[in-house]
């Protein structure tokens, strides 16, 4: 007789994990576009009233996530197709899954591969990794083909060009909107670029690649943390030496972790941040709660659950353990009782219990549901997926 357990757990593989892939593709193809009202808005704002209006950015960042966490979920299904241990039904998620990606890049490509932000960079760690792929493989997959690679690879080069030619500060670091010139160093741009400044050099070996995305992280380091804590402010200022934000923003925490995990793939890397990084991990652990989940903000242990910060914390003590870089009971436990919340998170296929978009500085409005970052870092679990 089968144990009511074990039926919960048949239902989660079976039913949940699909629903996960099906919408998480369709999210990337869909989130942040101008419906007709937005753009009638926006054409009123820019021609008639003639104040500035942001362009509708293809490829900004939480999409970018997304293609992340798709691009993982098709590497996985292949290794298991490999392994003979593929579920049913693999074959047809693979197939969403490039068929996504490849007109997620097809959309931007058409329009001449705009680059607005430094937040874009994200999506380029997907494309290079697919051209990469295929550069290694010589051959096409789902995704790219001989016919279209020259474009990945254009593609890639210009993102690559961007971040090389981009205005920083004194100290080496990208300013998060340099045309504002206030200053400002924010601690999401880390997990956003440096990844794939590390990727790129190491595929062209272009090395300057990678100094340039540990020098944002050792910078940050040296001028965005909280002594007493161990902890990220959301960001700091060179020109007045102040410190921005609050200390200990869950997503802070997980972008400053996104960035060191990007950074240590060779030893170059790892030897400047391992350490720093081991320390992050154990200061964020401590304020994990009794139900899994930690806090939008760590230390309010009474305040709202943010399965945004829960998983991209997860994520960093799942490759922190996989590497060995940490070991022990205490971060298995912690992984554990993580991933057990962020299950009873997921909702029709949707990740629930996320925290909105933040808005600068100290604006993180308490708006919680379902967003395509708590979604995208979830497909990057293990424990979610396998």
């Amino acid at each position: 007789m089968i144990k009511h357990e074990e039926l919960e757990e048949k239902k989660w593989s079976n039913e949940k994990k699909m629903f996960l892939i099906e919408t998480a593709c369709d999210d990337l193809l869909s989130y942040g576009l101008w419906d007709g009202k937005t753009k009638i808005k926006n054409f009123i704002k820019k021609y008639l009233l003639l104040r500035q209006v942001g362009a509708e950015d293809v490829i900004f960042w939480p999409t970018g996530l997304l293609a992340a966490g798709i691009w993982q979920c098709r590497q996985r299904l292949l290794a298991m197709q490999k392994a003979g241990t593929a579920p049913a039904g693999s074959s047809f998620w693979l197939q969403q899954i490039e068929t996504s990606l490849a007109a997620y890049f097809t959309r931007w490509e058409k329009r001449r591969y705009p680059i607005y932000y430094l937040d874009d960079l994200l999506s380029g760690e997907v494309f290079l990794a697919a051209y990469a792929q295929f550069h290694k493989d010589k051959t096409g997959n789902g995704i790219i083909q001989e016919k279209n690679a020259e474009k990945y690879r254009k593609a890639v080069e210009k993102m690559a060009e961007f971040a090389f030619t981009y205005p920083t500060d004194e100290t080496g670091s990208f300013p998060y909107r340099a045309s504002q010139g206030n200053g400002h160093i924010y601690v999401d741009v880390l997990g956003m670029t440096s990844p794939f400044l590390y990727s790129y050099a190491r595929f062209s070996g272009k090395d300057e690649g990678m100094e340039l995305g540990v020098r944002q992280i050792a910078n940050f380091l040296a001028y965005g943390m909280d002594a007493a804590t161990g902890l990220p402010y959301h960001g700091y200022n060179m020109k007045t030496g102040e410190k921005h934000g609050i200390i200990g923003w869950g997503r802070a925490v997980g972008w400053l972790l996104r960035g060191m995990m990007g950074c240590m793939s060779t030893v170059y890397g790892a030897e400047r941040l391992q350490e720093a990084y081991c320390d992050l991990i154990d200061a964020a652990i401590v304020w994990q709660r009794k139900d899994g989940f930690f806090s939008w903000q760590l230390q309010a242990m009474e305040g709202t659950a943010d399965v945004s910060a829960t998983a991209m914390i997860c994520l960093a003590i799942q490759e922190g353990l996989k590497t060995r870089m940490i070991q022990g009971d205490a971060y298995q436990e912690a992984l554990a009782k993580g991933i057990h919340a962020i299950k009873k998170s997921v909702k029709y296929g949707r990740v629930d219990y996320c925290l909105g978009e933040c808005e600068g500085f100290a604006m993180y409005p308490q708006k919680y549901g379902q967003y395509p970052w708590g979604h995208a870092v979830t497909l990057l679990l293990d424990g979610i997926m396998n």
